[in-house]
Order: structure tokens, then sequence, then C-alpha cells
């Protein structure tokens, strides 16, 4: 075997120290990939609309500030056709409604594109001294129409029942009408009182032991006592089981094709941590491009005073390649057996 001499052994040694070094820069100049980092959105964007999606607006916006100091984001109420009318009117970046749009408002607006982003029901309401639990359909149309006057028509004391209703343009009261009114034929009493807000019908069956009124299944809570319908409680599961009759879906409205910041919202609500949000305010996520209706169990909301940030990943060092430390390997085992070879000779 011919020997490799000085120069050929110093050659091999260069190689060697070259390939190693090689690899120091390959660890250094290859990050991995960082979870979840995406490039921070900046700007103004502006929702309103439905009081119903107004809850979940308001919690996605505060994460997705949290995520973007550069980025802010305004959301009030006003009801779902104030939302659809604003938007339509280039008023607002971003409408939201808790029914369909309708016929009427896409031919005035016809760049309107509404994407559903979960579901939800409503709820007939009393307060929790109420001893009436339970009416049906037909029931619950005629206190609304103004023609059972008096608890004790249906089981309760004897008081006259004082109905308090939303708006006009509400999706929830139109909603409510589809469902209670519609089927019989009737029309909601002029003497209801009338509120501007999910929340300002809570407050006044609350406050109220002989009203009665209606609201989103978002809004229920111990100051108000859900009555049965048909024999059938207004709950989430009753509502994916098909069991209780009024469902609607929740809108996020855009008009014309939305644009970088309003698609990142919307997306964001789509998202699994957006879709958690709908889940923990109390309505019904969605599931999939089809929207098909999907629920786990529903936990407590993290109030916004105490919700803690997620913590930024940390990059982490690339491994290096495997051919790169066979390359390596490979001189080096040159290098060996050229000195026991010479050691030999």
């Amino acid at each position: 075997m011919e020997k490799f001499g000085p120069v050929g052994m110093a050659a091999i040694m260069v190689a060697v120290v070259a390939a190693i070094a090689t690899i120091g820069a390959a660890v250094v100049s290859v990050p991995a990939p960082v979870q979840g980092v995406t490039a921070e959105l900046s700007g103004q964007l502006t929702i309103a609309g439905s009081t119903t999606v107004l809850p979940i607006n308001q919690e996605c916006a505060r994460l997705l500030m949290e995520k973007n100091p550069g980025l802010r984001i305004s959301v009030s109420g006003g009801g779902s056709g104030h939302g659809i009318k604003s938007v339509g009117a280039g008023e607002i970046d971003i409408g939201a409604a808790s029914r369909d749009v309708k016929p009427a408002e896409m031919e005035k607006y016809p760049d309107l594109k509404p994407v559903a982003i979960g579901k939800d029901s409503v709820a007939i309401v009393v307060h929790p001294s109420n001893k009436v639990s339970e009416l049906t359909l037909e029931q619950a149309s005629k206190i609304f129409a103004g023609e059972i006057t008096n608890w004790k028509e249906v089981g309760g004391a004897d008081e006259a029942i004082r109905v308090i209703t939303r708006e006009e343009g509400s999706g929830t009261r139109e909603v409510f009408e589809k469902y209670v009114m519609k089927p019989f034929e009737r029309e909601l009493t002029g003497k209801a009182s009338v509120k501007p807000s999910n929340g300002d019908v809570r407050a006044t069956v609350s406050g109220d032991k002989n009203s009665i009124g209606y609201l989103s299944l978002g809004y229920l809570d111990p100051s108000v006592k859900a009555v049965k319908i048909n024999g059938v409680e207004a709950t989430v599961e009753n509502v994916l089981a098909g069991k209780y009759p009024i469902v609607r879906t929740l809108y996020l409205i855009t008009k014309g094709e939305p644009d970088e910041l309003e698609k990142a919202f919307i997306d964001f609500v789509l998202s699994e941590e957006g879709q958690k949000v709908v889940e923990d305010m109390g309505y019904i996520r969605l599931t999939g491009e089809t929207g098909e209706i999907a629920h786990a169990p529903t936990p407590e909301a993290t109030p916004m005073s105490t919700a803690t940030p997620a913590p930024t990943p940390t990059p982490t060092a690339a491994t290096p390649g495997f051919g790169m430390i066979f390359a390596v390997a490979g001189l080096l085992a040159v290098a060996v057996s050229y000195a026991v070879h010479s050691r030999r000779r």
C-alpha cells in the first residue's frame, strides 16, 4: 500500500476539521420552527351588531390583541339588524348577526359575505320564584301575543303577566317570532316592554317576579329560570339532539371578501382557540368546513382580569443531518487507518 506522506495526511486532517466546522455552523444557523408564531398584526378593526355574538367577539378580540399589541379592535352591540346595515354601508369592518341575512338585505347590500361561527338557541325565561316551570309552545305563543294575561291560566299565581321582548331588528326577536309566534299565526303584543339587548332582558326578568322574556342560551344564569318547552329543557345537549325546537346560526359578516385584518379575526374565531371561546360562552361550536355542530363539556370561562397570556415559545437548535455525521466518520476512519498502516510499516 502506498504511503500518503505528510502532505496527504495534512490534507485529510484539514478535510476533517473543515467538516466538523461545517456541522457546528449548521447547528447554529438552522433553528427549530417556533410553534404558533406568526407575523404580528397591526391596525384597527371595528365590529358591531348582535348582542348574542357580543361576548364571543369581545373575548376573541381581547385574545387577539393580547397576541398582537399593535392591533386595536373595537367591539359593540346594537343588534343584528344594526350590524348588517352598518357593515353593508361600510361604516364598520365586521357585522355580527344571530340570524340569517334576509333576502331584502342581500338585495340592498349584495356584497355581504356571511361566515357561520357557531350555533345558539333561544330560551324563554321567568323569575326563579315563579311556580311555572313548563309551557307548551302554543301557551308561550298566547302569552307573548297577550291572549294569556294571568299566570294562573298556566298553573301559576293569580298575578298579571308582564311580557318582555326585544326591539325590532334584533336577531333574537326574529328567531323567537319565527319559531314561537308565526307557526300559530300570532304577533307579539304591543303592550310588551321592549329591551335593547339580551342583558337588559335578563336584568328585567330577574328583577320582576311576574315577568316573562326570552334570550340567548349563552345569557342563561341563575338570576333567571328557563322554562321547559313541550317538556324539553333549553340546553345545548337538547339542541344538539334536535329535541329543543328553537335553534339558529351565528354569523360574522364582511362587505366583500375580507381584508387581512378582517380575515385574521374571523380565522381566529374559527380556530380551535376561538371555538373554545364559543363553547366557554355557552354557545355551540362548529367543526369542519361544512359547519357541522360539535360540542364538548363547557368549562368556566377565564375572567378577563385573570387570564394568563400563553408563554412565547423559545427557538431550539436543530440537529445536524446524519449524512454530514457519516461523512466526518468516514474521513476519521481513513486517517486512523493511515496512522495504523504507517506504524506497522
